[in-house]
């Protein structure tokens, strides 16, 4: 199994910047990439960013490209999300999530999640 532990969230203003954490512990070594979700009130859990832990490979939704990073410390098994020039539309809980195959963009490819973080991002 993996375990997964989000951090950093909280309340900025528009413009500001923030960096989440994912530690994960376990069988990380069974699972190939790992993934950022968000879900907003109202809204379906929608993806946001993904790497592989081999090769580094990024993914990014088009809503975030360009502002948001992801990045991972294999040898901390913790993956980042630095989020800049951030918007109300960034308001939502963020989910780190594990992968094995498939399409990073998609929930279903996912079998491990974190518990989320918060982030409110004031206009």
């Amino acid at each position: 199994q993996v375990q997964l532990v989000e951090s950093g969230g909280g309340l900025v203003q528009a413009g500001d910047s923030l960096r989440l954490s994912c530690a994960a512990s376990g069988r990380t070594f069974s699972r190939n990439f790992m993934g950022w979700f968000r879900q907003a009130p109202g809204k379906e859990r929608e993806f946001v960013a993904a790497i592989t832990w081999s090769g580094g490979n990024t993914y990014y939704a088009d809503s975030v490209k360009g502002r948001f990073t992801i990045s991972r410390d294999n040898a901390k098994n913790t993956v980042h999300l630095q989020m800049n020039s951030l918007t109300p539309e960034d308001t939502a809980v963020y989910y780190c999530a594990a992968g094995n195959s498939g399409n990073y963009y998609r929930r279903s490819n996912y079998d491990y999640w974190g518990q989320g973080t918060q982030v409110t991002v004031s206009s």
